[in-house]
């Protein structure tokens, strides 16, 4: 008899390493996102799948948020609908990414733990 076990949805079974429920619901925002901006812009999944140089199945996956689907895909998917990428109306990204490379660079290259105190005073 198994007593609490919890029913895992297909999303989880494909990658087991998402476990985060903030995540998988980002990754079926984004999707909707895209499935969106494609039915408000008429195209067809296999017009949009044809554009991003992937099959229709793999984006039927990415618009319902499967996180096992390849990251730049889902980013492609979204640039060429029209979905907006961190902020409305940019057609770069590349002041962003400088201003982080800005901030990296200030970083220490590791993260590493505070050793603990050895507290050696008998």
């Amino acid at each position: 008899m198994m007593i609490g076990v919890t029913v895992i949805s297909d999303v989880m079974r494909t990658v087991p390493g998402i476990n985060s429920h903030l995540a998988r619901e980002a990754l079926e925002l984004l999707g909707k996102r895209i499935q969106l901006a494609r039915r408000e812009r008429r195209m067809s999944e296999k017009e949009l799948a044809l554009r991003i140089g992937i099959a229709r199945s793999t984006l039927q996956r990415i618009e319902k948020g499967d996180p096992a689907v390849a990251i730049g895909r889902v980013f492609e998917a979204a640039v060429i609908s029209g979905v907006d990428l961190f902020v409305p109306d940019v057609t770069s990204l590349a002041p962003a990414i400088q201003r982080l490379d800005d901030r990296l660079a200030l970083m220490p290259r590791a993260a590493t733990r505070p050793r603990r105190q050895v507290d050696d005073d008998f």
